[in-house]
């Protein structure tokens, strides 16, 4: 075979090591590398003195603090989210004469203007020559990744029996909780019905999960075969996603239920405590589009079979980003 000797695009992916805000911009960047060569660099950026909570135009460079340098060379095409990123993703283009290709993900709030492409949930209602919104969020969600974990832990999971329920559980945020008290309702209603089927269970949580939560859980649902991950040893997310007949997904996080949708699998969207209306709208839209119901919402409950083209959103924003990288006026 000849060797590829094009040109590798260098991408930095910048967040604040949120493992949600960080899965972000990294599927989205491992995206554009599976179109076209390029070298990934993850940087996890914060800012000192508790000055990241300021206006992002009042926020000093020098506060930055960084795990590999934010400085020239600049990358061909900068990815980042979340609110300590904008006082870096707003001045880079400059700092890079221009040719850096500046992308932000989720709603920059009122910066939109400043970048070459904002890529945010089309639950957010942002609009623009430069915006192309997207249902959910660029998620690292990949056949090679699912097919890689389906086997490494296939000895765990192979003996469990169908229907296989693939159970991800959130937490807190600015909108939801997970009260003592919804928890303990939520493990009544998912023990009974995994039961109703004769299936098992696949628990996995996040580090949002209250502890008080978690415990409730995890002893609730003890009985019911399966496997709760207990974070010992490797995370078996994407295995459990793989392996699943069924998965339900709290309602807290949009990363959560973009990712049970690129499996083409039902999705059951759990209730938690509290709620917000822009989530309530991508939860909506995932009804529209055949993707997923509430819990409870289906006749047979977790006997209900539904198929749906996976969702293929984050490989959808690549070739959008692609296309407009390749498009811009030389430099």
């Amino acid at each position: 075979m000849a060797e590829d000797r094009s040109p590798h695009l260098t991408i930095w992916a910048v967040s604040d090591g949120r493992i949600g805000i960080e899965a972000q911009v990294l599927g989205l960047a491992e995206a554009v590398a599976r179109q076209r060569p390029a070298v990934v660099v993850g940087k996890q950026i914060g800012w000192r003195f508790g000055l990241g909570r300021l206006p992002w135009p009042l926020i000093p460079p020098a506060a930055l603090r960084a795990d590999s340098p934010v400085a020239a060379p600049w990358p061909d095409i900068w990815i980042a989210a979340g609110r300590a990123s904008l006082p870096l993703s707003t001045r880079v283009k400059r700092w890079s004469g221009g040719r850096t290709f500046v992308v932000q993900t989720q709603d920059p709030r009122g910066a939109a203007a400043r970048f070459d492409l904002v890529i945010p949930p089309a639950h957010d209602g942002l609009t623009g020559d430069n915006v192309v919104p997207i249902v959910g969020a660029p998620n690292r969600m990949n056949a090679e990744g699912f097919a890689r974990d389906r086997l490494r832990f296939g000895a765990r999971i192979d003996p469990l029996p169908h229907p296989r329920v693939a159970m991800i559980v959130g937490g807190k945020s600015h909108s939801h909780d997970l009260s003592p008290d919804r928890a303990r309702r939520m493990t009544a209603e998912v023990a009974s019905a995994v039961a109703a089927v004769g299936g098992s269970l696949m628990l996995s949580f996040t580090r949002r999960t209250p502890q008080a939560a978690r415990a409730i859980l995890t002893k609730g649902l003890a009985a019911t075969p399966g496997w709760i991950w207990d974070d010992e040893g490797d995370n078996p997310y994407f295995a459990f996603l793989a392996a699943a007949d069924v998965i339900l997904v709290t309602e807290d996080s949009t990363n959560l239920a973009t990712d049970a949708a690129t499996t083409g699998k039902p999705v059951h969207v759990l209730a938690m405590d509290g709620g917000g209306r822009k989530f309530d709208r991508f939860h909506e839209d995932l009804v529209r589009r055949g993707i997923a119901r509430r819990f409870g919402a289906a006749p047979d409950g977790l006997a209900a079979t539904w198929r749906y083209p996976p969702l293929d959103e984050t490989n959808r924003a690549a070739r959008e980003l692609l296309r407009r990288f390749d498009a811009r006026p030389a430099r």
